[in-house]
């Protein structure tokens, strides 16, 4: 995540919150085997936004 950059995140951070909700919907209507997929989307957009506050707060500086 270190090497793209702003822009590249704020698309992946997009993407990821697009298959969490896909995910959420195919997990209520029970479409779904992988109930644990949730959880490392959550983890993804944790990762991204994490590395987008700590550059803005190094521009900050």
């Amino acid at each position: 995540m270190k090497d793209k950059n702003e822009q590249e995140l704020h698309g992946e951070l997009e993407a990821v919150r697009e298959k969490l909700r896909a995910w959420r919907f195919a997990m209520t209507g029970s479409k779904t085997k992988n109930v644990k997929e949730g959880k490392g989307f959550r983890k993804d957009i944790a990762r991204i936004l994490t590395e987008l506050n700590s550059r803005k707060k190094n521009t900050k500086v």
